[in-house]
């Protein structure tokens, strides 16, 4: 999450600059301030006709009398997307991005595919998108609007589209497509029909009713009426008083509250209200809330499309950001854990349980971060690489934590010896029976050792060296030791070999008892990721579940409104699609869905277990599929 003071921008920047020659180019001082940005974002983007207004609406949005240039003159002084980042009004866990567009229709520029992808990146980009316009919503108002007609050439939902299934396509739109705002600036009807007092909104849906026929002129008008329709189930109207005299109009950013017109600022309060309480946070489908970082990299990568020649993709946008997400969620996790390590790990450890019980709430916490922050990953290969990962990192504690034992354990004997180091050095064992005394001053390091407490994991290890490397000295002892016979040589020889022999057990049993413990951690790591994945899916089918429910509402009061109105081949065809949906919704719990994640979580779990030989590896497995 961005600290307050980096989204708050005391000025907007140009996000998406509309060169001279028609290309569009991300600017670099615009995205970094989007990457610092951690929070949801609630992206408001305003279009509409040149010199209608926008930008005074975006300033007072941003609660601010001046920002985004609102100029004086015919010419259009926005020039491709503006953006302004502030701290929301009423929720502090999000940022409120502006979104300020140059004006559609401007006649020094002439170039209306240009002006459509400016309106399709508003709508790419944004989770409310205001449409401005003058005077009333008529014909000649939604034919000005004929790029949402053309956005079906202009986006495209899946990478392999079959032209043949264009409508399916478009019927999807909604899960990517913001809400709808219809603004209407200078405003003088009454806000009647058919003599009767109607509201905003009702206006609006009155003024977007087909007409019935079945001509060329009556396709063509119904299109953007439908478009809208289609596209924009969540859709609101407000209608704008002048602000103030035609005189004033020029200076308005100059001009103080009490210089404008009462029933203006009315409506202005009631637009900004409506648009800070009820503006939801961008998301991608699955109900993944889109950060700063990621709205960055969504302008970046539709940018790209366009700039190539190519028609921008939703799903592979949507991919892109989660291999992005993904990564970083991976990252953070594994940063995650290494600060949790640092903090509660004191090496040595007693024993390797010690190790593994930090390591197992340490990852737990770190696959609580990345289940966070990970979305639509739906092959759980990120998870598979988190996995491995941590499991290496927890290889790498445990050769540290051995390394820090056998420093500790030798140093202590490095003490303990010095006295008997001495005495090997003056010779005091070289006489009658020098042996056994030898034999018992080494049992006394041996035991006093043995009392010492914190020596970790490494101790048996580190003493069986220890003794391995006085077996010569002892061995030249004992044959100098003209007290012992020959064959009482022979016997304290076997006996060394015999305790040599002990300890060697006693150290591959400690290695063994260890390998099992690992073993055990590593199932309890699986069950663990498991078990997160799991939940993490469930709250996934239980987005998707409800987005498809919202999609179905919406098209049922579509359906409604159509049969109403006597359209009954429009009306056939949104049953097609609530039939779809319904189909869509039944698959989201299917079997096939939660093997297949296990199936890339099996594989991982081989990768990681390479190193163990085949009837462990053999075992564990049968185990793990019980899952």
């Amino acid at each position: 999450m961005a600290p307050p003071g980096e989204a708050l921008m005391a000025r907007p920047l140009c996000l998406i600059e509309n060169c001279p020659d028609g290309r569009l180019v991300l600017r670099e001082e615009a995205l970094a301030v989007l990457q610092r940005i951690r929070q949801p974002v609630v992206v408001v983007a305003i279009v509409g006709p040149y010199r209608t207004g926008k930008s005074y609406l975006m300033n007072r949005l941003a609660g601010q009398r001046k920002g985004f240039s609102l100029g004086s003159t015919v010419q259009d002084i926005t020039k491709g997307i503006w953006m302004w980042c502030r701290p929301h009004p009423y929720w502090s866990d999000r940022t409120l991005v502006l979104l300020d567009t140059e004006g559609l229709g401007d006649v020094e520029k002439g170039n209306t595919q240009n002006d459509a992808w400016i309106f399709a990146l508003a709508i790419l980009l944004s989770s409310t998108l205001v449409y401005n316009s003058m005077s009333t919503i008529d014909q000649d108002a939604l034919e000005k609007l004929h790029y949402v007609s053309e956005l079906t050439q202009k986006i495209r939902i899946t990478s392999s589209r079959d032209p043949s299934q264009e409508d399916e396509d478009s019927s999807q739109f909604i899960r990517y497509f913001p809400a709808f705002i219809w603004a209407v600036r200078d405003f003088t009807l009454d806000l009647q029909i058919n003599g009767r007092p109607v509201s905003e909104d009702s206006y609006l849906e009155n003024a977007l009713k087909l007409q019935k026929g079945d001509t060329e002129q009556i396709r063509r008008c119904n299109l953007p009426r439908l478009c809208i329709r289609r596209f924009f189930p969540s859709r609101k109207c407000f209608t704008f008083d002048r602000p103030a005299s035609r005189k004033n109009l020029r200076r308005l950013e100059e001009l103080e509250e009490e210089d404008l017109e009462e029933e203006f600022l009315e409506s202005v309060a009631r637009f900004c209200d409506h648009v800070w309480e009820t503006s939801k946070h961008k998301t991608v489908p699955g109900g993944q809330a889109v950060t700063g970082a990621m709205l960055a990299k969504l302008a970046e990568t539709y940018v790209e499309t366009i700039c190539s020649g190519k028609v921008p993709c939703l799903e592979s946008a949507v991919l892109a950001l989660a291999e992005m997400e993904n990564t970083a969620a991976v990252e953070e996790a594994v940063a995650h854990y290494g600060r949790l390590m640092g903090e509660r790990l004191n090496l040595p450890t007693e024993s390797v349980p010690d190790l593994l019980r930090v390591h197992a709430e340490c990852e737990k916490e770190a696959l609580q971060v990345f289940m966070a922050h990970s979305f639509k990953n739906d092959e759980s290969h990120f998870q598979a690489k988190l996995m491995e990962t941590l499991d290496d990192r927890k290889e790498e504690y445990c050769r540290r934590n051995e390394q820090e034992s056998i420093k500790r354990c030798q140093a202590l004997l490095a003490t303990l010896c010095v006295e008997l180091e001495e005495k090997v050095r003056r010779g005091v064992y070289s006489r009658p029976s020098g042996h056994w005394q030898f034999v018992a001053d080494l049992k006394d390091v041996e035991g006093r050792y043995r009392q010492k407490p914190k020596k970790g994991v490494m101790a048996e290890e580190a003493l069986k060296q220890f003794l391995e490397g006085k077996e010569d000295v002892g061995r030249a002892i004992l044959q100098s030791d003209t007290a012992l016979s020959e064959k009482e040589k022979q016997v304290e020889e076997a006996r060394a070999r015999e305790e040599a022999a002990w300890r060697e057990q006693e150290v591959q049993r400690q290695r063994q008892a260890e390998r099992k413990q690992k073993m055990q951690d590593r199932q309890r790591s699986f069950e663990e990721n498991i078990k997160q994945l799991k939940a993490k899916m469930e709250q996934q089918w239980e987005q998707l579940l409800e987005e498809q429910k919202e999609m179905a509402e919406s098209r049922l009061v579509e359906q409604e409104v159509l049969l109403k109105e006597g359209f009954q081949k429009e009306t056939e065809q949104m049953r097609e699609e609530i039939r779809r949906l319904r189909e869509e919704s039944t698959k989201i719990h299917e079997p096939s869905w939660w093997e297949k994640l296990l199936g890339v979580l099996l594989k991982a779990v081989r990768c990681i277990l390479q190193a163990i030989t085949g009837k462990d590896i053999e075992a564990f497995l049968k185990l793990l599929r019980s899952f």
